[in-house]
């Protein structure tokens, strides 16, 4: 993955904010990431299933689950008994062996949530704002990290294992599609969020593009019955995507692969356009601001919008034959075995443009090529805050994705 970790500087403990995790935070060895990645993908497991997976022996698996299980890392299950010989003790993950901050920088809203080792939510914290700008980004984060860190009980906070920021990347190009003085959005050419996050926190923090973080939360806590090749696709102000090949986040040399925004697709006048133009949520927004409508509730919640039905139809059928027509792009170039759809979006209008999305695809000439499937994100509108916050579980306590 393209990530950037930088654990921060020491801070005097009478500082703000000091989140410093103990022993729990530090990079665990390659068989025991592999031990807690086969657990998060398959549930609890004995040491004898373990070691049939990973080809080590009963002995080795033992010693590594016995560590985990001291540093907090794993729990004992009930025995299953009704087999022949001594009762098997399945070890699962444990809920509190482990918590992660996710930071999720968006054009029209900011969200920093803490998760536990299962990536569950424990607490969030958002805010919402015209655009974005360093300033009321950072005001944002050294007022929130206090107060979900205080979630924990103090005996926990030291379990914190860092932060992932999901942020689009170049955000000063974006000026004039977000609605925003150019003279403002320039401030992000000279601001370093991540250095400036890790020096507050004086946690390790990463960095990555918020749609790829979205695809990475899809991998880390999603379902393991999904394609091993697949165009991930994230609708939110805009549009954005990420590539899995061959079961692995594919994130291109500068961290920007799948930036299907940019890519040219025929708009409903037939007029070719960038797929931002039709597959966005600011298209929507446009729309309703057109009709007089009050837009913010798109960007205060992603349930129980309040749009009128053609409206939401006009923008569903303008966003479906845009990512149709990525979709054939993609798969004639990667092979690609399915497009999955996401987004801040409510989970029926989701449902909505898939079908929309199924039925574009069909009507399309793939000749030469075999169709991809259509199907459902699974994480939601909490996607590239959750992708957020896997980049540290992943970093530190996982084998790569």
């Amino acid at each position: 993955m393209q990530l950037i970790a930088d654990s921060g500087p020491d801070r005097a403990q009478g500082d703000a904010v000091v989140l410093r995790g103990t022993n729990q935070s530090g990079m665990r060895a390659q068989n025991e990431r592999t031990v807690l990645s086969i657990l998060r993908r398959q549930g609890p497991l004995a040491k004898t299933d373990i070691a049939k997976i990973t080809g080590l022996s009963v002995q080795a698996v033992s010693v590594i689950m016995r560590k985990l299980e001291e540093d907090g890392l794993l729990e004992r299950r009930e025995k299953l008994r009704g087999k022949v010989g001594q009762p098997l003790v399945p070890m699962a993950l444990a809920p509190e062996g482990a918590f992660f901050i996710g930071l999720k920088l968006g054009r029209r809203s900011t969200d920093l949530m803490l998760v536990d080792f299962l990536g569950r939510s424990i607490a969030v914290e958002r805010n919402t704002y015209p655009y974005p700008t360093p300033d009321a980004v950072m005001r944002f984060v050294t007022a929130a990290l206090p107060k979900v860190a205080a979630v924990l009980p103090e005996r926990l906070r030291g379990r914190i294992g860092g932060i992932g920021i999901a942020m689009p990347f170049q955000l000063w190009n974006w000026a004039t599609y977000v609605g925003a003085p150019q003279s403002e959005m320039d401030a992000w050419r000279d601001r370093d969020i991540q250095a400036e996050v890790a020096a507050l926190s004086g946690l390790p923090t990463w960095v990555q593009n918020d749609a790829t973080s979205a695809c990475s939360a899809e991998l880390v806590f999603g379902s393991e019955d999904r394609p091993s090749d697949f165009l991930y696709v994230f609708i939110a102000h805009f549009i954005g995507g990420g590539l899995v090949l061959n079961g692995k986040l594919h994130t291109g040399p500068s961290g920007n692969a799948a930036a299907i925004g940019s890519m040219p697709v025929p708009g409903p006048d037939g007029k070719m356009r960038q797929l931002i133009t039709v597959g966005s949520l600011a298209g929507l927004e446009r729309m309703m601001i057109g009709r007089g409508l009050a837009a913010n509730q798109i960007w205060d919640r992603a349930e129980d919008w309040q749009v009128p039905d053609d409206l939401k139809q006009s923008w569903i059928q303008a966003a479906a034959g845009g990512i149709a027509h990525a979709t054939l792009c993609a798969t004639a170039t990667t092979e690609l075995k399915a497009v999955m759809i996401d987004g801040w979006l409510p989970a029926v209008w989701r449902h909505d443009l898939t079908e929309a999305v199924l039925k574009a695809v069909s009507a399309l000439d793939f000749a030469g090529i075999d169709v991809p499937q259509v199907i459902e994100g699974s994480m939601g509108h909490l996607a590239r805050t959750l992708g957020a916050a896997s980049l540290p579980l992943s970093q530190r306590f996982l084998v790569e994705a």
